[in-house]
């Protein structure tokens, strides 16, 4: 294949033989306008090749910027304008635009930090013991926990995308909207689930206007919880985990004969992966856009049976890393 250098060398040679621009275009090495443009370049320039324009000056040197991903590297939670007043001291004036583009060549991609609850001195000493016993057990766990699904904006897949049929102003019209319209009190469905590395269990949906008070969570433990456990784990020694809310006290299960894996650490949603277990349901519910709450109702129950043994066995895998980094950290958030 012949080069657009190549190209323009011929073109050249022929021009200093004498022949006319309309000469050479009638060859089709290249467009005319192409040919023309190439003869005018040479007569002003002489150069055959034209030098690309320089542009605007690059505000550091490559030095310059090996030190700025030293600095962030550093302390990966500064933000690209502390960033900037950081480099200023190294002798570079930049905006945090530039920072973060020179960050991005070196494939540091900006992220906003991630909100975890606050952990107290007892909170980390608690997640210690927590997972310092939880780790020697070597019995099944049944872990549950609750969650609340809202029905999506029913409005959000209107915005953005204007008929086809429309073009032009009207198009445009259509997809500008000056406002973003949102439901004040969304329809909203509270659940209570468990599952262990056998699979998923029991799933309650709690009625409207219900509180999860004390004998509401008997009634889930009896009529739910234990079938669960009888069905999973027969005669096999089970415990149970769940969260410290007011009514999941201890005694309350005990009263169902249920072992407890305890104490449970305050603020630490990290260290159930029920939560992850949740997020898996709420992207398969959502993927389907229920329009009103019976059908909300229908897929979460639709999408709970889905779950497969593989998923819930690799969420308890997990758990073997997540338990080294709380450990390494002291104690402190892990990243899963």
């Amino acid at each position: 294949m012949v080069t657009l250098k190549e190209t323009r060398a011929v073109i050249i040679a022929l021009h200093k033989k004498g022949f006319p621009g309309k000469d050479i275009a009638a060859s089709k090495i290249a467009p005319k306008s192409t040919i023309y443009r190439i003869i005018k370049n040479f007569k002003e320039s002489g150069l055959i090749v034209v030098k690309k324009a320089s542009g605007r000056p690059r505000k550091s040197s490559k030095r310059q910027d090996h030190l700025l991903k030293l600095i962030q590297l550093r302390d990966r939670g500064t933000t690209s304008t502390e960033l900037a007043q950081e480099w200023q001291q190294a002798g570079v004036s930049a905006s945090s635009h530039t920072v973060r583009q020179r960050l991005l060549e070196d494939g540091l991609v900006s992220r906003r930090a991630a909100k975890k609850p606050f952990l107290s001195r007892k909170n980390i000493r608690d997640r210690l013991i927590f997972y310092r016993y939880s780790t020697g057990t070597g019995i099944g766990l049944l872990r549950t926990g609750v969650k609340s699904f809202s029905l999506m904006n029913p409005l959000s897949d209107c915005l953005g995308h204007p008929d086809k049929s429309l073009s032009g102003e009207d198009k445009v019209s259509a997809t500008i909207i000056p406002v973003m319209p949102t439901v004040k009190h969304p329809e909203t469905i509270h659940m209570r689930g468990c599952f262990s590395a056998k699979g998923v269990g029991s799933l309650t949906i709690l009625p409207k206007n219900t509180a999860m008070y004390k004998e509401w969570y008997q009634h889930i433990l009896r009529e739910q919880l234990l079938p669960t456990i009888q069905e999973q784990f027969g005669d096999e020694q089970c415990l149970f985990q769940h969260d410290g809310a007011p009514c999941h006290k201890a005694k309350v299960a005990r009263e169902q004969n249920i072992d407890i894996l305890g104490p449970w650490p305050g603020n630490s949603p990290d260290l159930n992966p029920i939560e992850n277990l949740w997020s898996i349901l709420k992207r398969r519910v959502d993927k389907q856009k229920p329009t009103n709450s019976d059908q909300l109702q229908a897929l979460i129950m639709q999408e709970w049976a889905a779950i497969s043994q593989d998923v819930t066995q690799k969420l308890i895998d997990s758990m073997t890393g997540q338990i080294a980094e709380v450990l390494k950290k002291k104690g402190q958030h892990c990243k899963y």
